[in-house]
């Protein structure tokens, strides 16, 4: 088991928790409050212990996005009837405790290092042509991943969240002509470096996201957003052993997740 893992590097493909960290609109953000701290109570041997509440979003910082986050029409991924399956106040059916843990075969396809740039400028579709162009470059065969990781080099603006969220500058991002390219390889799950795995357009925000629809609801494709890609590309790895494990939140619809890339360097 030793020799297995013995000359690998683990890239870690998240960013911390924190509250000054970019959050969506649309989702709560992240707290942390200390509830004990040292000293509060000390035990008869000199022994202190301190804890924290945290209080967050489903999508809040690097998460999953689960099968019951977006319908259409109506319906959840499987014809689920998404009014019913919310019955409750949590989701009877397709919620993070049913997704099973994603280990195996990662591929990332830089789109910026293909196109010569760092990163890509706010509002750029990501098509078709551009995965295959970046597939091209890398050589390498996304078919038969679990796992398709999309660099736009976003992640870059992470520490201003104004820029990162991209409200005047709009956000690159994957198109639908790009969803239905990655569909057609039949990954469980894919990721990018944005908030958002779309290409979101200037003074627009998420009015519109296809790419969700498509992925989410028509294929039961998994998405992973706010990923950290950049120590991944500035190595030479584009293949990997990929590992995500999304807690297990009954009826919820998506999950922070601290996903890793396993590779000999």
């Amino acid at each position: 088991m030793i020799e297995m893992i013995q000359g690998t590097t683990t890239f870690d493909l998240s960013h911390p928790l924190d509250p000054a960290m970019p959050v969506s609109p649309n989702h709560p953000g992240f707290r942390l409050a200390l509830l004990r701290r040292h000293g509060d109570m000390v035990r008869a041997d000199g022994g202190s212990a301190s804890n924290e509440m945290i209080v967050l979003g489903g999508h809040t910082g690097t998460h999953l996005d689960g099968l019951a986050h977006v319908s259409h029409d109506g319906r959840l991924h499987g014809g689920i009837d998404a009014y019913q399956a919310q019955v409750g106040g949590r989701f009877s059916k397709l919620g993070m405790e049913t997704v099973a843990p994603f280990v195996g075969r990662g591929v990332v396809l830089d789109v910026a290092r293909a196109g010569a740039i760092d990163v890509l400028p706010g509002a750029t579709a990501v098509t078709a042509q551009d995965l295959e162009r970046a597939e091209a470059a890398q050589g390498i065969d996304a078919n038969n991943a679990i796992a398709i990781l999309v660099r736009t080099g976003w992640a870059a603006n992470w520490c201003d969240p104004s820029v990162y969220l991209g409200h005047d500058t709009g956000v690159p991002g994957v198109d639908i002509s790009g969803a239905r390219w990655l569909a057609e390889r039949r990954p469980r799950v894919v990721g990018s470096d944005t908030m958002a795995f779309e290409q979101i357009l200037p003074e627009r925000g998420h009015a519109l996201l296809p790419v969700h629809g498509a992925l989410l609801v028509e294929h039961g494709i998994h998405i992973i957003e706010n990923l950290d890609l950049d120590a991944l590309a500035a190595s030479s790895v584009r293949e990997f052993l990929f590992v995500c494990l999304p807690l297990k939140f009954a009826g919820a619809t998506g999950s922070p997740v601290r996903p890793i890339a396993v590779a000999r360097v």
